[in-house]
């Protein structure tokens, strides 16, 4: 499938309907802990998680409606694992998206709870929608279900994301043994390039996509997820906090492992384009070169944000 549609017009129509979605979807949470949870989720942010859901599926010939369940999932999870870094006990901001974190306006308690509140609202998010099967059967939307929460949940959990976030803590702990160039990528693999991975896997998986369909988004995400990390270790060593959002400079106060700390700027801004150009060879060869899939790609090496 590809695209006649402008990409500032296609991103600018997605990131619309996820922000609708989201909010619809936090709307009826109660109290203090409700307010706690639309306040970060929808104060902002790229979006990019669920751009990547809604290019994939597209790519394999889903509606957007078929891809508006992951798209939204993969926010929140993303969502509640910037709350829960943002912590004393983790990375310690007080700046998140031009604004206090969720923990300096609710307080450390209820910024926890409502992390974990949005994770589990994302996979209660992934088992009730869509909720009717219209084109396929639903025994297939019920199959296509399942593998999606299977690929989102490892990309979450103790080998993706989280496992990821043990390992930044470990690095930065006083002490501890300088990483490795195969020991920093596996951490940037895991804290942020697995939840990008699931989120372009997810929407070709909803999409019923197939094997090799799915395979090759997810050797673009790979890569994509990779680079995506890779740019955000340069902006915190060249970014300022207006422009980023969050506290710049974060990364080689707290003496965390980063890109640029082991190969430097230059190099690490090859290693950024160098991977992007590996994402958008997964495509071409699958005969996959969709107009979102590759702007995506080309925006995570040009950000200044």
């Amino acid at each position: 499938m590809h695209s006649d549609v402008p990409w500032e017009v296609w991103s600018r129509e997605r990131q619309q309907r996820v922000e609708e979605n989201l909010a619809r979807t936090l709307a009826d949470e109660p109290g203090r802990l409700g307010e706690a949870m639309r306040y970060s989720v929808l104060g902002g942010g790229k979006r990019v998680r669920p751009l990547l859901a809604y290019a994939a599926g597209e790519v394999a010939g889903a509606d957007p409606a078929r891809v508006d369940a992951p798209a939204a999932s993969v926010e929140l999870i993303h969502a509640y694992s910037l709350v829960h870094d943002d912590l004393p006990a983790m990375d310690n901001d007080t700046m998140r998206r031009g604004r206090p974190t969720s923990h300096v306006v609710f307080g450390e308690g209820l910024a926890i709870l409502s992390g974990d509140a949005l994770l589990t609202e994302a996979f209660a998010l992934l088992s009730r929608e869509p909720a009717e099967a219209r084109t396929v059967s639903a025994e297939e939307l019920n199959r296509r279900k399942l593998r999606t929460i299977a690929v989102v949940a490892d990309a979450a959990g103790a080998a993706g994301m989280v496992g990821g976030q043990a390992i930044d803590l470990d690095a930065a702990a006083p002490g501890s043994a300088s990483l490795d160039a195969a020991a920093l990528r596996e951490m940037h693999m895991r804290k942020t390039g697995a939840l990008i991975v699931a989120s372009a896997v997810s929407g070709a998986i909803m999409a019923g996509a197939t094997e090799s369909i799915a395979d090759a988004i997810g050797r673009y995400g790979v890569e994509v997820g990779l680079a995506f990390q890779i740019v955000d270790d340069i902006l915190d060593v060249e970014g300022a906090s207006h422009e980023l959002g969050k506290t710049a400079g974060k990364d080689a106060a707290a003496n965390k492992p980063t890109y640029p700390s082991l190969f430097g700027i230059d190099r690490s801004r090859a290693l950024a384009a160098d991977g992007i150009a590996r994402a958008e060879r997964s495509l071409t060869d699958a005969g996959l070169a969709y107009g979102p899939l590759l702007q995506i790609a080309q925006w995570v090496v040009g950000r200044s944000h």
